[in-house]
């Protein structure tokens, strides 16, 4: 894609947006469709770019230089960070357009009109500098079932249903736009939907996606998100998340729905949920994560740097080995040190964890307040802090972002910025 050319617009989406001095300002999150009164086709008046802190703003098309399939370059640095906010006459491009339900008039005139579905849209330059819809990537929809058909292009003047309102647009194209992206970038991308074309699109997304976003997303839509969902679903779901971050979650639901969902999970993966629901708001308990890396004192350097490799582990949550005596599930033995993965690559595989342990840090207590870890994590630049009980048992441990995500505002995930001047970056 280069400008002159024909460009497709939600191939757009997820590109970084870079000034003319190759500094990054943002990333490319949809276009905007301005609607005319005429016959003629809608304009093409800006893309939606996200900029640090969440912030959607608009950016001119005319400020656009390039655009290809790695970068959208603008002319200027200089940027009107008010917050974007959609016009009546306007349509974004993935929100609004992306899977609409429309029908294709025959290139010939002649025959049935082609039921198909939106895959992308396509706009061109004209002689007046105006980037114009001339062309709409669709999908056929063939058979009594709909089932899916070939991709093919068409001009906009034989694409009939895409303006106007509807109640026939569906997931496909979008799921495959979002599971292209980052659990935070696809939240944040969900927030922007309508209400109901989000619970939609994010009941179509897997467990595993699904409850990954979650994670990533404010209380209030993390609870409508899954209360739109059927109970059992909702399980799987919350047994996907972190306990943490399930916990979090339920406790925002009444006690009985609470209790109806635990019961549906399954034992192994509600237990340390339950545990968790137990602590007091504000304490190390009530914070943690239950799953941290633990492994017994005879294991080797070799075995830990293989556990700690493993791809669905957070960075924090790998970034040290919590030793302690069988059982290694929480809560478990007798808690013996932690050793950081920085001591583990300086040791030869064939070591033992129980001499390699760091017992000088005072464990947590599950009722410890969060000032309290906050400080002490602080005062010791660690990133992970383990939890005992009276006994000794570890019971969890308390990493950097579990006290971020408590220490700031509980709407800390949308707020945004308040200036609308604009700035030089």
């Amino acid at each position: 894609m280069t400008m002159g050319t024909r460009v497709y617009l939600a191939r757009l989406a997820g590109l970084p947006v870079f000034d003319p001095n190759g500094d990054r300002v943002g990333r490319v999150r949809d276009a905007v469709v301005r609607l005319r009164t005429t016959n003629r086709p809608p304009q093409v008046v800006g893309l939606v770019a996200e900029m640090a802190l969440r912030r959607r703003i608009f950016l001119p098309i005319g400020r656009v230089t390039s655009m290809d399939a790695e970068a959208v370059v603008l002319a200027s640095g200089v940027l009107n960070l008010r917050r974007f906010e959609k016009r009546p006459n306007e349509l974004l491009v993935v929100e609004d357009l992306l899977d609409r339900r429309v029908t294709v008039r025959p290139e010939s005139g002649d025959g049935p009109d082609t039921p198909s579905t939106v895959v992308d849209i396509g706009m061109d330059l004209n002689r007046n500098n105006e980037w114009l819809v001339t062309r709409v990537a669709v999908r056929g929809l063939t058979g009594r079932l709909a089932r899916r058909g070939h991709v093919f292009q068409a001009d906009y003047e034989r694409v009939r249903g895409l303006i106007g309102p509807t109640d026939t647009q569906g997931t496909s194209n979008l799921l495959a736009l979002l599971e292209q992206m980052k659990p935070a970038d696809m939240a944040n991308a969900l927030q922007d939907l309508p209400d109901a074309r989000r619970n939609e699109v994010a009941a179509a997304l897997s467990d595993r996606t699904l409850a990954d976003v979650l994670e990533e997303l404010p209380e209030h839509d993390q609870v409508e998100i899954l209360v739109r969902l059927d109970r059992e679903r909702a399980a799987d779901v919350l047994e996907r998340m972190d306990p943490d971050d399930a916990a979090d979650l339920l406790g925002e639901l009444p006690k009985a729905e609470q209790s109806v969902l635990l019961d549906l999970m399954e034992p192994d993966e509600a237990d340390p949920v339950r545990q968790l629901l137990e602590y007091r708001p504000g304490t190390a308990g009530s914070v943690m994560t239950s799953e941290p890396v633990i492994m017994t004192p005879d294991s080797t350097v070799a075995e830990a740097l293989a556990r700690i490799r493993e791809p669905e582990l957070s960075p924090v949550v790998a970034a040290q080995v919590f030793v302690a005596r069988a059982p290694s599930a929480t809560p478990t033995g007798k808690y013996l040190g932690m050793v950081h993965f920085q001591r583990l690559l300086r040791e030869p595989p064939a070591s033992i964890l129980g001499g390699l342990v760091d017992s000088d840090l005072e464990p947590l207590r599950p009722e410890t307040s969060l000032a309290e870890i906050t400080k002490r994590m602080a005062t010791y630049d660690l990133v992970a802090m383990p939890v005992v009980d009276s006994t000794r048992r570890l019971v969890g441990a308390v990493t950097v972002d579990d006290v971020l995500d408590h220490s700031l505002p509980r709407d800390w995930r949308d707020r945004d910025l308040t200036e609308n001047d604009e700035v030089v970056l």
